[in-house]
């Protein structure tokens, strides 16, 4: 029987979406009017997942949401074509709706769920689609969704972190630069005519800063310019490999910043292990798939290694220690994990400490980060304003 997406009023007047199936679009409309409700939009849920391209992306916070509302549905033993259409219901966001909408038509019509989700590639990533797809096999499809919104939740509440910890330095970053771009453009023509006037010896600071102003005005349009052709040609050239990798090596080289990115990359690696380990896929499938999730490419070619190893025969641990990048703390607990028979476990608490770990390092490099850009922007504006003040004192000197 299709399945139809429908809007309508209720008696209160307050307007509701949902799904249903029905034999036609006149039936679902007669069905709703039998519900008490007057339908204001109905239409086919095959045409919703039509238009529905694989160009959307929902936010993240949206996809977690959605992922924790169907873990708990299913959880309560709720089919799940019925389930997927609560969650379209109950979805504020339009986007959302219809693209719930549509996976409860193609699951009631036999597709299976991670088939479904590969229409919308950008909102469920291949680590989403896999788990899914472990947890069709292993029939343990609750425990796994219920698993993947943590993930899920963890990684945008870090993300969060992240971001919250850099808009003050950014904030302070393009004040500053504001301040200097008007100081150089706007006041120092201004205090330069009436130095000029004066017909004065100029300090060598005060000459220096004419000169600069001079220079920036006349070539401006140069730097923006090639500021945002520098720009345009690094997205061009990070589409490339070989270049991508060539500048990960390098960032990995910074001593302070490999260590904040080692510690995210491999927490992302272990928590996604350890989901896909404790959702019963085999080992060799949930290290390809946990290697895909790692940002680093020099990391994430040490984990396809580590893979490779693993296939031979290797275990995790060895195979991990031989990659000589990934920290301690991760090789000693899968080793644990291991010879106790609790890899997953082993592996979720091994992503709990590194996280911790880069959660410290972001807020270390924020504090210090913070007050150096503040030193270095005050020393800047401080030259200066010494630059235009130094011959107005020169001035009241020889006047006295």
């Amino acid at each position: 029987m299709p399945a139809f997406r429908y809007e309508a009023v209720d008696a209160a007047g307050k307007v509701r979406r949902g799904a249903l199936e029905a034999d036609s679009a006149r039936g679902a409309r007669d069905r709703l009017r039998a519900e008490g409700l007057v339908p204001t939009a109905v239409d086919a849920a095959e045409h919703e997942a039509s238009t529905a391209t694989e160009h959307l992306r929902l936010p993240r916070a949206l996809v977690t949401l959605s992922t924790r509302q169907l873990a708990t549905l299913v959880h309560s033993g709720m089919p799940l074509d019925q389930a997927l259409g609560a969650v379209a219901e109950q979805a504020d966001d339009r986007r959302m709706a219809r693209v719930m909408t549509a996976l409860r038509a193609q699951v009631a019509s036999g597709e299976p769920l991670a088939q479904a989700l590969s229409r919308w590639p950008r909102s469920f990533g291949t680590l989403y689609r896999g788990l899914v797809g472990v947890a069709a096999e292993t029939g343990r499809l609750a425990e796994v969704l219920a698993r993947l919104a943590d993930y899920l939740e963890a990684r945008e509440a870090l993300r969060q972190r992240f971001t919250l910890a850099l808009i003050y330095p950014a904030l302070v970053t393009v004040i500053a630069l504001a301040v200097i771009v008007v100081l150089l453009t706007y006041v120092v023509p201004q205090v330069v005519s009436v130095y000029q006037q004066s017909r004065q010896t100029l300090p060598w600071l005060t000459r220096a800063l004419i000169a600069a102003s001079a220079f920036f005005r006349a070539t401006g349009w140069i730097w923006l310019t090639g500021a945002l052709a520098a720009i345009v040609a690094f997205a061009l050239a990070n589409r490339q490999l070989a270049f991508r990798a060539a500048w990960h090596r390098a960032l990995l080289r910074v001593g302070l910043v490999a260590r904040l990115v080692v510690a995210i990359d491999t927490a992302r690696f272990a928590s996604t292990l350890a989901i896909l380990v404790a959702s019963g896929a085999p080992l060799l499938r949930a290290l390809d798939a946990a290697a895909q999730v790692v940002w680093s490419l020099p990391l994430q070619r040490a984990a396809q290694a580590a893979t490779s190893l693993v296939r031979e025969g290797v275990t995790l641990a060895r195979a991990l220690r031989e990659q000589r990048v990934f920290p301690p703390v991760l090789v000693h607990l899968v080793a644990n994990g291991e010879a106790s028979g609790q890899l997953a476990d082993m592996l979720g608490r091994a992503a709990q400490e590194l996280e911790r770990e880069a959660e410290r390092r972001l807020t270390w490099f924020a504090a210090l980060l913070q007050p150096a850009l503040i030193v270095l922007m005050g020393a800047i504006v401080l030259v200066l304003v010494l630059a235009v003040m130094l011959p107005i004192v020169s001035m009241n000197q020889l006047i006295r």
